[in-house]
């Protein structure tokens, strides 16, 4: 696409100028992927494969790295954030962000309309028609287009001054950095006007799916969790550094125009919304206009909609009730820190004031010390809370929860319990600060909470809170894989006093179970024999089953694969170990700080004592040519394979000198797919690694 004459081409102008070529090369590159990113994101309609877009994409990033002068702070490629800021700026709104007044039931929406109508004249009665949106439950942002360039991101803040975000902002893939000039809001070409400046409000959400995802690697990775999707959106927007940000999967919706210059306003909101549409905004497909004459529809569809709206991707907490036409809106006006002109619908039963009684510690199976709200007993949606989860430590302190206070206590999706926040303006000074204890509740050991991390653990591994857990890992088919053991029998062996530490697994008192029920001979001798055959595992078995944060299989075999024994391995510093490829300070400071306690280190000498393989044979590699063909190379195994399980495909891999990863990144060389394959196929594809089935896999074997 050629630039117009006097067009903007995206060159800084403080830079020296280049070559005319190169400059609508750029040009055309960055006009090309807007164009099938609005297509991908807003339309659902692509018009390329993700290889195609991808190769798109490289090229432009290639050539702005390649000549500095051509770089745009409204390129498609600043998505990839990386700028730091010491500290947010302020930005005042040019004008009050307001709230809304609450409606809770038909009769409140009725008397509403009854105030609108008496304050309006006949003319805009004749017409008078109401915009219903999703009130969604995310972070209020304000953005800013001069010239059709993003150029200023702030959120809400208190109403009338924001924090400035704007590097974060532009990390957000559906947020248009230049608005479109000719883009229908079905794809058509019809040509409209794009504003000397346009100041929108809008919100970023995170998709109920994406936030449930992100938590689920966090806590596998015994990383932060975040209490809800509004809680992430807002963390991922006020980071410092955007390059995380970037890694979010923050999205907006826009919903109002705040300042609207050098082309015509539409009359109504909802055709104001359809031109910010036009213009490349995301507005959310969930909005229905209804006319006066239809307000019993109107009302009907607000009940239709609470019934139905944990079915939504994205979280909301009501509905918002606009009069649509913009002069009706600024002759109605405001009311103290209300507009007339709106009202916000909220469903009964999702929220509840309560006292805090206590905050207790719970201890999980990895040793995570999680603190627990006990309530005073509450009716929620016709359902009894008197407990609910405070996530963390920061959780409590940010949010300075008090023992004694009165809480706003939710419901979220109407099935689990959430404390929101406490109601300081209630406080009385009797409320207590609360303090994360020092020492394990259950076992007495000292906590330890890393640098860098919101959780809290008891790092013994004999803490009989979490022994039935790690007895459960341990057994478990990626650790010590003993057959027929498993949640039942450590529950049952963990509270008969059998095992104390996971080393009694290999001194069970075998006779003793025979007088159990249900624990007849033969069923006996095959868990003994389990129990003997897991002494021979290779020593990443037993390592990934002692529950080390961070060390699963992968990790383990790293580590074996360096130290060939856990005697060397506990006398490893975490310096030394930080300096083993794919091994990071975190993992390194948390093999070292599990193996310097004395417990752990004597565990090791159990576990040698009853006969368990604690050191592998140092073997000498092959230096045959074609011995190890995949040496370097990174794969991921996903989906069911047709004649191999995914261990079996690992080790067909590692034999032949591959390394086999659990997720898929630019660094990775295959992904090996099966049936049902999901989202690591999706990544595959989008990053262009080159997939295999396992026929393909055996061949490029018999080639190599």
């Amino acid at each position: 696409m050629e630039a117009r004459e006097g067009m903007d081409t995206g060159q800084n102008p403080n830079q020296k100028l280049a070559d005319p070529t190169l400059v609508a090369r750029v040009q055309q590159l960055r006009e090309a992927v807007r164009y099938h990113q609005y297509r991908y994101y807003l339309l659902d309609d692509p018009k390329l494969s993700d290889q195609e877009f991808d190769a798109l994409f490289r090229e432009l990033q290639q050539m702005e790295a390649e000549h500095p002068e051509l770089r745009s702070d409204d390129s498609p490629t600043v998505r990839v954030g990386g700028v730091v800021s010491d500290r947010f700026a302020k930005t005042r709104h040019p004008m009050p962000m307001l709230s809304l007044a609450n409606a809770f039931g038909p009769a409140d929406l009725g008397a509403w309309r009854e105030r609108v109508k008496r304050l309006l004249p006949g003319d805009d009665l004749a017409r008078l028609a109401y915009v219903v949106e999703p009130k969604f439950d995310g972070l209020t942002v304000v953005l800013h287009y001069e010239q059709g360039r993003f150029v200023l991101g702030a959120t809400r803040g208190d109403g009338e001054v924001g924090e400035t975000i704007t590097p974060n902002l532009r990390t957000v893939r559906l947020l248009p950095l230049r608005l479109h000039a000719n883009a229908g809001a079905d794809g058509s070409a019809a040509e409209i006007e794009v504003p000397s400046r346009l100041v929108v409000r809008g919100e970023a959400y995170v998709d109920k799916a994406d936030f449930e995802a992100f938590n689920l690697r966090q806590s596998e990775q015994e990383s932060r969790t975040f209490a809800n999707p509004r809680n992430f959106a807002a963390g991922s927007l006020r980071q410092l550094d955007s390059s995380i940000t970037a890694t979010r999967p923050v999205k907006l919706w826009v919903y109002q125009a705040l300042i609207l210059e050098g082309a015509p306003m539409p009359p109504t909101h909802s055709g104001t919304l359809a031109y910010l549409q036009q213009l490349g905004l995301p507005i959310c497909p969930d909005i229905r206009l209804f006319s006066d004459a239809e307000f019993d529809d109107l009302v009907a569809y607000v009940t239709e909609f609470g019934e139905r709206r944990h079915e939504l991707p994205y979280e909301v907490d009501g509905l918002v009730i606009k009069v649509d036409s913009l002069e009706a809106q600024a002759r109605l006006g405001y009311t103290g820190k209300d507009p007339r002109w709106a009202i916000a619908y909220k469903y009964a039963g999702q929220e509840a004031v309560t006292k805090l009684l206590d905050i207790v510690v719970a201890v999980g199976r990895t040793g995570v010390i999680t603190p627990n709200a006990v309530l005073e007993p509450v009716q929620i949606g016709g359902v009894t809370v008197s407990k609910a989860t405070l996530h963390n430590e920061d959780y409590v302190r940010d949010l300075d929860f008090r023992v004694g206070d009165q809480v706003l206590v939710k419901r979220a999706g109407e099935v689990i319990p959430k404390v929101l926040r406490p109601l300081v303006e209630l406080r009385d000074g009797h409320e207590e600060v609360w303090q994360m204890p020092q020492v394990c509740p259950v076992c007495g050991q000292p906590l330890v909470r890393p640098e860098g991390e919101a959780a809290t653990y008891c790092v013994n591994n004999a803490c009989p809170a979490q022994l039935v857990r790690s007895v459960e890992h341990f057994v478990g088919r990626a650790a010590m894989d003993i057959e027929g053991f498993g949640i039942k029998q450590a529950e049952l062996f963990v509270s008969e006093g059998y095992i104390r530490d996971l080393a009694d697994i290999y001194h069970l008192p075998w006779e003793t179970i025979r007088t159990l029920e249900g624990y007849g001979d033969k069923r006996v001798e095959n868990l003994q024999a389990g129990v003997e055959e897991s002494k021979t595992r290779p020593v990443a078995c037993l390592l990934t089953g002692l529950g080390i944060r961070f060390v699963g299989e992968v990790v383990a075999e790293m580590l074996v694969a360096r130290y060939h024994s856990l005697d060397l391995l506990m006398q490893a510093s975490a310096e030394e170990l930080g300096e083993i490829p794919g091994i990071g300070s975190r993992i390194a400071d948390s093999v070292a700080d599990y193996f310097a306690l004395e417990p752990n280190r004597a565990l090791i000498q159990k576990f040698a004592a009853a006969g368990v393989r604690v050191a592998d044979e140092v073997v000498e590699e092959s230096h045959e040519p074609g011995a190890r063909p995949w040496e370097g190379q990174v794969f991921v195994v996903t989906g069911t394979l047709p004649s191999m399980t995914r261990d079996e495909a690992k080790e067909y891999i590692e034999a032949r000198g591959g390394k086999v990863t659990g997720s898929v990144s630019s660094k990775t060389d295959y992904v090996v797919v099966g049936e049902n394959a999901g989202s690591k196929l999706d990544k595959a594809r989008q990053l262009g690694v080159r997939t295999l089935e396992e026929a393909e896999l055996r061949a490029l074997a018999e080639q190599s």
